[in-house]
Parts: C-alpha cells; structure tokens; sequence
C-alpha cells in the first residue's frame, strides 16, 4: 500500500485536506472578528486575512497543494456613523472590518466541499487497493 509520506493519489489528497482545513481556520478567524472594532479612537478594526496556496512537490514526483501564508485583504474598511463609540473617529465615524460573512460562508462552504472531495479520492484509492489485494489473494 502506498503512504502518505510517499506519494500517490492519497498523499496529494492529504496534502490538499490540510490545506483546506487551515483554510476553514483563517474562514472561521475572520468570522469570529467580523464585529471587532479598534480599540482606540479612529484606529483600524479588524482586517479580513486570506489564506494563499502554493504547489507542493512530494517526493514521489507528483504535485499537491499547501496553505503558503495569510495576507491581509486589502479591501477599504466600511465605515458607520456612531459618534459614542469608543472607536469613533473626531467626526464620529467607526471604521468597521472588511468581512463580509455571506462572502466566507460562501468560503467556507467551498472548503468543505474541497476538504470532502479530497476524503473521497482516499477513500476510493483505498478501496481499489484492497480490491486489488483481495483479488491478488484469491490466485
């Protein structure tokens, strides 16, 4: 049987669940921070980070994918009028974080999905490797 470590369809598969679950962490990060506002007045709130992927040889050759670092979204910040929050700028605005939660969700719904079609390829590899030892036994 093939190991992770070793390449194959089940260690891209690996290598692309881990990616995808770090990229579900950073999702859940900036939903958990979608509310938070500076502490000081007219101070930036929360900036939305996202992840980045790069390629990553295995030592068999072959080509998967891993979570490479986290940049800060450079979207402006929206901004409310609330001139009694702690916050508030000298003309009484709040800048508010650039999360958008319908945009994670989104986000984080097509992580899943990545997260479980990658499940599904070693589930698969697996099972055709023991068919193939199953019938390999029978001769």
């Amino acid at each position: 049987m093939t190991k992770v470590g070793e390449g194959g369809p089940m260690a891209i598969a690996a290598m692309a669940m881990r990616a995808q679950q770090a990229r579900m962490r950073i999702i859940a990060e900036n939903i958990a921070n979608s509310q938070t506002t500076a502490t000081t007045p007219g101070g930036d709130p929360y900036r939305r980070q996202m992840p980045i992927f790069a390629p990553m040889k295995l030592e068999d050759g072959s080509t998967s994918v891993k979570m490479s670092g986290v940049e800060p979204d450079p979207k402006a910040f929206k901004s409310e009028y609330a001139p009694g929050h702690p916050a508030a700028d000298p003309s009484g605005y709040v800048k508010l974080p650039n999360v958008d939660s319908l945009v994670e969700a989104l986000d984080f719904k097509a992580a899943q999905r990545a997260y479980e079609a990658n499940l599904n390829v070693i589930d698969n590899s697996h099972a055709m490797e023991k068919s193939t030892l199953d019938l390999l036994n029978k001769r």
